[in-house]
């Protein structure tokens, strides 16, 4: 999966950075509405 043209792996770092936090936030986000919409969720 090399490609020809290689820009310091900037973009490619930079979106997976991106999508890093938006898996972490969303995760998050579930958890929380888990728990207040069922009080009870983790047991």
């Amino acid at each position: 999966m090399t490609t020809p043209k290689e820009d310091d792996g900037s973009p490619k770092f930079g979106r997976l950075l991106i999508v890093l936090i938006l898996a972490v936030l969303l995760c998050a986000g579930l958890t929380w509405l888990m728990g207040n919409v069922f009080p009870n969720f983790p047991g």
